[in-house]
C-alpha cells in the first residue's frame, strides 16, 4: 500500500475485460463472410497502453483463463510495456469476443457481442489484489466493464470507493453501450461513481441517455460538472467538440475529418492522450493530443493504437516543456 510519504508505482491503473474482435470484410456481413481480422481488445487496456507509449508507468487488470487466447490478448498489451501485475489467471472459462460489420454509408457498423460466461464475468472484489491495483496516482474506470454483471459493477465500484479512502483520483469514462445495459441502470451504477471522480468523460448522447441532461454543449458540461462536483468534465458529441469545462471555463475545439479506416479504440486514444495532459497539469493541452491521437487510431486497423510519440508531437515524461 502507498503511504504518504512514497511515490506510487504506476501512473495510472485501470481494470477491464480482454477480448478478441473478429472483423468482417467491409462489405460483408457475419452470418455470410468466409474470412475475418482478428485483434485483441479491450477499452481499459487500450487506455493503458497509448499511456505506456507515452512513457507512462501503467497497470491494467483483467481475469482471463490460462491459455492461448488469454495469453494472445496479453501479448499485445504487455508488447507495449503494460504492467500486469495484478492479473488474475484461472483454468478453464471462457475468453470475451466480439464481432464487427464495419459498414459503409448508409449502413452503420454493427457489433454483436459474444462475452457471457466470461472468467471475466465471475471474477469478484476478493479475488484481486487491490494494494497493487491502487498503489497508483490515478485509477480509471469505465462504464463497459460496470455494465457487463452485478458482479463487476460491483467490482468498479469497489475501486472507486476504496481509490477514494487511499487519496487515489478517480477518472471515469461512462462510455455508454446501449447493447450492454440500459440508460436507467448504467445512471444507477455510475452515479455514485462520477460523484468520485476528478475527470468526468461523457458523450453528449450519454449524458442524455444516462443522466438525462440535455441543452447545448456548453449548459451539458456545466450540469455534469455542478451535479457531480468533478473538476474537468470532457465531452464529445459525434463530428463536433470536443468540450471542456473546469475551473477555467467552457473551451470547445474544432474537429478536422479525417479517413476512417478502423474506428475502434479511436475514443480510447482520445482518452489516453487527454489523461496524459492532466497527468501532466495541463488537461487544456491534453486534449488536444487526444485529438491528434484519435485521428492516428482512425486511420490504421486494431484496437490499440500504435505510436511513436514524435509521429504525434506528444511530449514524454510527466511535465510539459513549456
Amino acid at each position: 500500500m502507498t503511504t504518504a510519504t512514497q511515490e506510487p508505482k504506476f501512473d495510472i491503473s485501470t481494470i477491464g475485460e480482454g477480448q478478441i474482435r473478429f472483423t468482417v470484410n467491409r462489405g460483408e456481413r457475419l452470418m455470410f463472410t468466409r474470412n475475418v481480422h482478428m485483434n485483441p481488445a479491450c477499452s481499459e487496456a487500450n487506455v493503458a497502453g497509448l499511456l505506456a507509449q507515452l512513457g507512462r508507468e501503467a497497470l491494467w487488470t483483467s481475469a482471463l483463463p490460462n491459455g492461448d487466447l488469454g495469453d494472445y490478448i496479453l501479448s499485445e498489451y504487455r508488447s507495449v510495456g503494460v504492467h500486469m501485475d495484478a492479473m488474475v489467471r484461472r483454468p478453464g472459462g471462457r475468453t470475451a469476443l466480439y464481432f464487427m460489420e464495419p459498414g459503409e454509408y448508409p449502413m452503420p457498423a454493427n457489433v454483436i457481442y459474444d462475452r457471457e460466461w466470461t472468467t471475466f464475468r465471475a471474477v469478484g472484489v476478493d479475488d484481486y489484489d487491490w494494494d497493487t491495483i491502487l498503489d497508483t496516482k490515478v485509477i480509471f474506470l469505465t462504464g463497459i466493464t460496470a455494465s457487463l454483471t452485478d458482479i463487476t459493477a460491483e467490482v468498479i465500484r469497489h475501486a472507486a470507493d476504496e481509490a477514494t479512502k487511499r487519496g487515489v483520483e478517480v477518472i471515469l469514462d461512462v462510455n455508454y453501450r446501449s447493447k450492454l445495459w440500459s440508460g436507467e441502470k448504467a445512471r444507477e451504477v455510475l452515479e455514485p461513481i462520477a460523484k468520485q471522480t476528478s475527470v468526468l468523460f461523457c458523450s453528449i448522447a450519454d449524458a442524455r441517455e444516462v443522466f438525462g441532461i440535455t441543452g447545448t454543449p456548453e449548459d451539458v458540461t456545466a450540469d455534469l460538472r455542478k451535479r457531480f462536483g468533478c473538476k474537468y468534465v470532457v465531452s464529445t458529441n459525434h463530428m463536433e467538440g470536443p468540450y471542456l469545462r473546469g475551473p477555467e471555463g467552457f473551451r470547445e475545439y474544432k474537429t478536422t475529418p479525417v479517413t476512417v479506416i478502423d474506428r475502434p479504440g479511436a475514443g480510447d486514444s482520445f482518452v489516453a492522450a487527454t489523461i496524459h495532459g492532466y497527468l501532466s497539469g495541463d488537461i487544456e493541452e491534453g486534449v488536444k493530443w487526444g485529438q491528434r491521437a484519435s485521428s492516428f487510431a482512425l486511420t490504421h486497423t486494431g484496437d490499440l493504437t500504435r505510436i511513436h510519440p514524435d509521429e504525434l508531437q506528444i511530449p514524454l515524461g510527466s511535465d510539459i516543456n513549456r
